[in-house]
């Protein structure tokens, strides 16, 4: 199983899945990209890493600065051809997309999403939303 800092809780892990908690702090989205990292190099999935941790990176910012409860990263590769990546919040309201203007700082992440990714989405939950996005697997 792959390492856990101190400041994300494994939730659960085996071959094809994972799924993890982080609080609304700084260090969650440095946590996220390594526990990411780390478990797509176990599961052998290297040629999908860096577009994976970019864009849970985007997500769990974006996540970080609108909510303030935990937030949740769950990986799937055993769904077929391709990797499913779901990022959580208590916070209900869905993100949308928008245009960013040449000197905004902000406003790019969904759109990175839905370049970088096969398919893209939200659904609300119980209590807050899921981001989820689809990448396909090499071979």
């Amino acid at each position: 199983m792959v390492g856990v800092s101190e400041s994300a809780g494994t939730l659960a892990w085996t071959p094809g899945f994972a799924e993890w908690s982080f609080p609304a702090e700084a260090g969650a989205v440095r946590t996220a990209r390594t526990l990411v990292r780390d478990t797509l190099r176990e599961w052998g999935l290297d040629g999908v890493t860096d577009v994976t941790v970019l864009l849970v990176s985007e997500l769990v910012t974006n996540s970080l600065r609108y909510a303030s409860g935990p937030i949740g990263v769950r990986m799937y590769s055993h769904a077929g051809p391709t990797l499913l990546v779901e990022v959580s919040d208590p916070l209900p309201d869905l993100p949308r997309e928008r245009v960013a203007g040449a000197d905004d700082e902000g406003g790019r992440g969904l759109q990175l999403v839905a370049l970088a990714s096969r398919r893209w989405g939200t659904r609300p939950g119980t209590t807050g939303k899921t981001v989820w996005f689809e990448l396909s697997l090499p071979g």
